[in-house]
């Protein structure tokens, strides 16, 4: 799930040299220079993407050096998602969505997700001008665009389906991709709706195709649209690995927090300014329409790293309601921690003000 996010920007970046570092199945847990600074591998499920800038622009501010880690970051491919990679033991960590963990502990895997980037999906149900849909109410007899079957933007699409009385057979789902295959969909009729993020959005906007109809992409609108906060972006480990590698692990959170305190104190346009030229301008938008989404939808990142109460039930509640199977049996408390985030705070002189979840989500 929730896979296929790379997009033609992180060709170019590849192209420019950046640090997105390759991954092979071997050869790739933590590990320490030669001055004693741990090295942790880290890929990310599309690192180009708005929903997980918090990644790269950790790098380009120096933070994980600064708290004392090597990251070498690489961005997923159709070959292997992120949280794949993860648990197979070929990165050490996954920038991935939270649900994942719900997922592999009903396949009896231990991942735990130990920071959480967003309270909001990210995404925006896309539709076409002629669409006719302006909520899930109106997805009878359509076909929706998802990233593809069996993905997180499918989930949800099922979901939110779902929620308005909606069974399966009364709508069909395709996979679009993303970016540029996804704005085609739109725009030749294939797909009334798409399910994407920014900066798709944006662009889609701009070429005046289509409108958002449903805001899953800010936490106000994940509350209006799911019925509370639906954590998303997150860092996620084998808890084996955790365990066994506490203090890399809680370096690593320290400079992803100080990096969301950061997004919250800035701009968009400084946060635009501070990542490669790559990430915010490519074929498809410019560096203002990247300012305009990110002004736009910079309200899903959550400033102290805290999973928030109610949380991991919203994400179960998903997965129980798309009939994902043995979902029941998870012990949701093994599925994240705010032990990490929390000392991050510390560390950093944060107030949080957020309602941590508790041991039952």
């Amino acid at each position: 799930m929730f896979k296929r996010t790379l997009t033609g920007t992180v060709v170019g970046a590849l192209a420019l040299g950046l640090t997105l570092t390759a991954c092979s199945s071997s050869g790739s847990r933590n590990s320490s220079d030669a001055g004693g600074t741990q090295t942790v591998k880290i890929m990310v499920g599309g690192i180009d993407k708005q929903i997980y800038l918090p990644f790269q622009l950790a790098q380009q501010l120096g933070f994980y050096q600064k708290y004392g880690v090597n990251v070498v970051l690489s961005t997923e491919s159709d070959a292997v998602g992120a949280e794949d990679a993860m648990a197979s033991g070929q990165v050490d960590m996954a920038g991935a969505w939270y649900i994942h963990t719900i997922d592999f502990a009903a396949k009896g895997k231990a991942v735990e997700d130990i920071v959480q980037l967003s309270g909001a999906p990210g995404e925006r149900e896309m539709c076409a001008n002629n669409s006719g849909v302006h909520s899930p109410a109106d997805f009878a007899g359509k076909t929706l665009g998802v990233t593809d079957l069996g993905s997180g933007t499918d989930t949800l699409t099922e979901f939110i389906a779902a929620q308005n009385k909606l069974s399966t057979d009364q709508y069909h789902r395709i996979g679009v991709g993303a970016g540029a295959t996804a704005i085609a969909a739109l725009q030749n009729g294939k797909a009334a709706c798409v399910m994407t993020t920014q900066p798709t959005v944006t662009a889609i906007q701009k070429r005046g195709i289509g409108y958002s109809a449903v805001d899953l992409a800010t936490t106000d609108g994940a509350k209006a649209a799911v019925g509370g906060l639906w954590p998303s972006a997150s860092v996620l480990a084998q808890t084996d690995w955790v365990n066994s590698h506490k203090d890399a692990a809680q370096k690593v959170v320290t400079a992803l927090v100080a990096t969301m305190q950061w997004i919250n104190t800035h701009s968009a346009a400084d946060i635009a300014n501070a990542l490669p030229p790559a990430f915010t301008s490519n074929g498809a938008v410019t560096k203002d329409d990247y300012i305009t989404a990110l002004t736009q939808d910079k309200g899903q990142f959550l400033p102290d790293g805290i999973m928030p109460a109610d949380g991991p039930k919203n994400a179960l509640a998903t997965e129980k309601l798309v009939g994902v199977k043995n979902v029941d049996s998870v012990d949701l408390g093994k599925t994240f921690t705010n032990e990490f985030a929390q000392a991050a705070d510390k560390t950093l002189g944060i107030t949080s003000t957020s309602t941590p979840a508790g041991s039952d989500g």
